[in-house]
């Protein structure tokens, strides 16, 4: 295990990040907070709307427009925000990044940074890539590592190695 080296190049996608904010929606409390509050409303909505057709009421619009509102931030806001983060890492370039047993060293075009693993020291696993989150609870700081970037298919398992021996999963 000591002295392994594996290696990502790719430019990020909109998708890298809908799948990083949706892995970081199930590491940080204010993500699932919101989805809980974004629920009680439509729920709530949706009992005052039923209420009122069942008295034979008028419906509430201004109540059933909020309720749109929230269904619409429900399903597009993580790709709202992740066009967003693929719009500032577009303009980096393509991006080259190591990872050792010492940390991560992320180079693109006009930029280059070192993490040590105490920086981001939890990551999630989806089936397209790896996650790295920091550690305050709402996890503000993240890292793609999207399996797309590997350049063999044996370094899924050498990357799910050094990540395991440095960070917690979760």
């Amino acid at each position: 295990m000591a002295g392994q080296v594996v290696e990502l190049v790719y430019r990020p996608t909109a998708e890298d990040f809908v799948a990083a904010l949706r892995a970081r929606g199930r590491v940080s409390r204010s993500a699932r907070r919101q989805k809980w509050l974004i629920g009680l409303v439509l729920g709530f909505g949706a009992l005052v709307v039923g209420t009122a057709l069942a008295k034979g009421d008028s419906l509430p619009y201004p109540l059933l427009a909020g309720m749109v509102f929230a269904l619409f931030l429900l399903v597009f806001q993580p790709r709202l925000v992740a066009r967003q983060f693929q719009r500032l890492a577009e303009r980096r370039g393509e991006f080259r990044v190591t990872v050792t047993d010492t940390g991560v060293s992320v180079v693109t075009d006009d930029a280059s940074t070192s993490l040590n693993w105490t920086v981001q020291p939890r990551y999630r696993e989806t089936a397209d890539g790896f996650y790295m989150f920091s550690s305050e609870k709402n996890a503000l700081n993240f890292t793609v590592l999207p399996k797309r970037g590997l350049r063999d298919p044996a370094d899924v398992d050498r990357l799910r190695a050094i990540l395991d021996a440095h960070l917690s999963r979760v």
